[in-house]
């Protein structure tokens, strides 16, 4: 089924619109937070809460891309299992190291300055990622919303694991650039 036919079961409150896409997309939402959490129990937890929380969202949002926007709320989710339960460990980990690496380009602040930015934070590095080359730009996904480890990376387009390591280094100086030009840090 096409992504538009299964929003507009949503848009219809069709209980077959999760069906639908369990089916396409159960496996993919499944691995996102499975990357992240390292358990398969967690991770269908997560996909389950994700498929709560589109049939809350859809309507009213449309979204354009189904795929990121589930992928989206199964990382959100995903990563806020992986901090509840991590909470008194730090380092360690995939996603520890991925969130400890962009940490550097993110400006500090308590907990409220960083709710209150998060959404303009977010479409700032949105854009920023649209304008890198295709390569560097998956890449950065690849490592940071998708948290998979600089080996996956590198076995994924041919190349070193220091290459990976290296464009991940300068993308991220390129992020902190950009996001001090915006006035985000």
């Amino acid at each position: 089924m096409e992504d538009d036919q299964i929003v507009e079961l949503f848009f219809q409150r069709e209980q077959q619109g999760i069906a639908e896409t369990q089916r396409k997309y159960g496996n993919y939402l499944q691995a996102i937070a499975y990357r992240i959490l390292g358990s398969r129990e967690d991770a269908e937890e997560c996909v389950n809460d994700t498929f709560h929380l589109v049939w809350n969202r859809i309507p009213p949002e449309r979204p354009t891309v189904l795929r990121m926007f589930l992928a989206k709320f199964a990382r959100n989710c995903a990563i806020n299992r992986y901090k509840a339960a991590h909470a008194a460990k730090r380092g360690g980990g995939e996603t520890a190291l991925a969130i400890e690496e962009l940490g550097e380009c993110i400006a500090g602040g308590s907990d409220p300055e960083r709710s209150a930015m998060s959404e303009e934070l977010s479409a700032a590095i949105r854009r920023f990622v649209r304008e890198l080359p295709q390569r560097e730009g998956d890449i950065f996904l690849r490592r940071y919303f998708f948290t998979e480890n600089v080996k996956e990376i590198a076995e994924r387009y041919g190349i070193s694991q220091n290459n990976v390591s290296v464009t991940l280094n300068h993308t991220r100086k390129k992020l902190r650039e950009y996001l001090l030009r915006e006035q985000l840090m």
